[in-house]
């Protein structure tokens, strides 16, 4: 059978030549580099960036998606055979697609049956269609069942042997029954299940009980809503939005695909009863009008806003008053017993997620092209965060981190004072939008305080850290805001700076980061090796082999019931990827739908 493969060169062009241009074609892998992946103890990775997406991320049974994919091999050159399916993920029952159909048996792309499968070097190509009219599958294979709740359509390059899962591309969609809209103030509890569409119309505020979404739905925020489209939660309802990696739960824009931006609709907000520095005890929230369902703040720092886990936020910040847009997610006032992990925001046009005040923690955060800041807190917060990316983009972004005390009394009490352990700050060369040179990818103000531990900053357009007035310095004279694990790395791209702490921070930093004043230990200026930061539609942020980010130089967090301890390196990620499948990276510019 494996002879059979290795001369199938004449039938996999024939595949490719069977669609129209828009389709991928195939080039059969030569014996010799099948045989490279024979044996059970070689393996390989994959050095190319690939995505596909589809023509709009919700259906109804019976209408017809259409799918497609951009592969950019770069050097690979690796044998693989291919296979293709949409998984129903509220049963794990599968659907292979293939050149022949689709089916429930097991095959690749091109039809063949396990132990049969072509074996074929990686495409490239940009804007492929996979599934839909003129494509390399079919349209009919792209039709809806009546299968509601969430989907996913793989495609995976496996080894040789079919056996190894080499690289796989994701993309979510939800079959629905239709559409309920959500408008104004609710009361009580509810639950949003994934076999419908939520939209929502305006602010929709929770005034009292708890909102629960199911794994799995879709949550569409309505462009042009006046007021903006937004959900808030306000301190005396809770939410429980508890996804999965297989089932997320994804808050986006309704516009199609490659017509969504920053700001197509408000955000999502949580408002709790802990302490923050207003002297008051109490703050509004930013961009609303003032008044009970707006208000954060109290006394009790364990208070419990609710979960959200597996959530994706992506295309908010819509304005609510001129220069006044809603964060993406927000945090205010909200206690230890808030839950909140594994999320993604993307393409916020304010910052992608802050805290005012309180102690709620964050863990596996993924923050990507922010149009403001990816990572803010201010008016004295003192949570815990572990995992943390932040990635410009092509598109630039202001600062990977703000971090203020009070810009109202940059004393007040209790000072800003968190503890963020393995973060990955990722720049880019480009100006920003609306704030010029005054960025960094890590901007410490307003006399914070706070322990930033185990941090990459790379590739920013101004410096990797920034210290920016008197009150920030004596915070950290006084031991109050120290660093242990930093590892700056090519930042000031935007005058080509020398890769040197004086180069990489300014001038208020550097006596700090040379352990001339305060504490700042085991900082360097070396180059983490990660594997493909820039390939932003599907990066790998991981670093390679040899990179310094591995060496056992780095401390590890404290076993306080919160902190994985294990996390012994620099930055968010060591060897697992583990953004796989429920994060979406892709940039808006390289959807390409025709």
């Amino acid at each position: 059978m494996r002879k059979t493969m290795l001369m199938a060169a004449a039938a996999v062009a024939l595949a490719g030549a069977t669609a129209q241009a828009a389709a991928p074609r195939f080039e059969a892998a030569r014996a010799a580099e099948a045989a490279r992946g024979a044996s059970p103890f070689e393996s390989y990775e994959s050095s190319a960036s690939a995505f596909m997406w589809t023509d709009k991320m919700v259906y109804q049974p019976g209408e017809k998606l259409s799918l497609w994919w951009t592969v950019r091999k770069q050097d690979d050159t690796n044998p693989y055979t291919v296979v293709a399916y949409r998984i129903n993920n509220q049963t794990g029952e599968k659907t292979f697609v293939s050149t022949q159909g689709a089916s429930t048996e097991p095959k690749d792309i091109f039809g063949n049956k396990l132990g049969d499968f072509f074996v074929v070097r990686m495409p490239s190509g940009e804007g492929q269609k996979l599934i839909g009219p003129d494509s390399l599958f079919g349209e009919a294979v792209g039709e809806i069942p009546e299968e509601y709740g969430m989907h996913t359509l793989v495609v995976q390059f496996r080894d040789y042997t079919g056996a190894r899962v080499v690289k796989s591309l994701y993309a979510k969609i939800g079959v629905v029954r239709g559409t309920r809209e959500i408008a104004g103030p609710q009361n009580g509890d509810a639950t949003w299940t994934n076999d419908w569409l939520w939209t929502l119309s305006g602010t929709v505020v929770w005034r009292s009980g708890m909102l629960t979404i199911e794994p799995g739905t879709f949550v569409f925020g309505l462009p042009g809503s006046n007021p903006a489209a937004a959900l808030l939660i306000t301190r005396n309802a809770r939410i429980h939005a508890s996804g999965t990696q297989s089932r997320p739960i994804i808050m986006t824009s309704s516009l199609p695909a490659g017509q969504r931006k920053a700001g197509d609709w408000g955000g999502l907000a949580l408002l709790g009863k802990a302490i923050t520095n207003w002297p008051t005890g109490e703050g509004a929230l930013e961009g609303l009008a003032s008044g009970e369902d707006t208000a954060y703040g109290g006394q009790d720092d364990d208070h419990d806003c609710g979960t959200l886990r597996y959530v994706r936020v992506e295309y908010a910040g819509a304005e609510f008053q001129p220069n006044e847009e809603l964060n993406a997610i927000t945090w205010g006032g909200c206690g230890t017993k808030t839950v909140a992990e594994y999320l993604q925001v993307r393409y916020g046009l304010d910052d992608n997620f802050e805290w005012f005040g309180g102690s709620s923690n964050g863990k596996y955060l993924v923050s990507l092209y922010a149009q403001d800041d990816h990572i803010d807190w201010q008016i004295g917060w003192r949570g815990m965060l572990q995992h943390v990316l932040a990635v410009a983009g092509d598109d630039g972004s202001n600062r990977g981190v703000e971090a203020d005390n009070n810009e109202r009394g940059f004393d007040l009490a209790p000072r800003s004072d968190p503890r963020v352990w393995n973060m990955t700050i990722v720049g880019t060369e480009k100006a920003t939008r609306d704030e010029g040179s005054s960025v960094a990818g890590i901007w410490l103000r307003r006399g914070t305080g706070g322990r930033i531990n185990n941090a990459i900053v790379t590739n920013y357009y101004q410096n990797g850290l920034e210290v920016r007035d008197a009150a920030t310095t004596t915070a950290i004279a006084n031991n109050e805001l120290q660093i242990d694990g930093l590892m700056l790395w090519n930042n000031g791209r935007n005058a080509d700076k020398a890769n040197t702490i004086e180069g990489q921070s300014n001038a208020l930093a550097q006596p700090w980061l040379r352990g001339e004043t305060g504490i700042a230990e085991r900082v360097f200026v070396q180059d983490p090796m990660l594997r493909r930061p820039l390939s932003y539609s599907d990066p790998d942020h991981r670093p390679a082999f040899g990179s310094p980010a591995l060496q056992p130089v780095w401390s590890q967090p404290p076993d306080n019931g919160f902190f994985d301890q294990w996390a012994s390196w620099v930055g968010a990620f060591g060897n697992i990827e583990w953004t796989e499948e429920w994060c979406d990276f892709i940039q808006e510019e390289d959807i390409i739908i025709n």
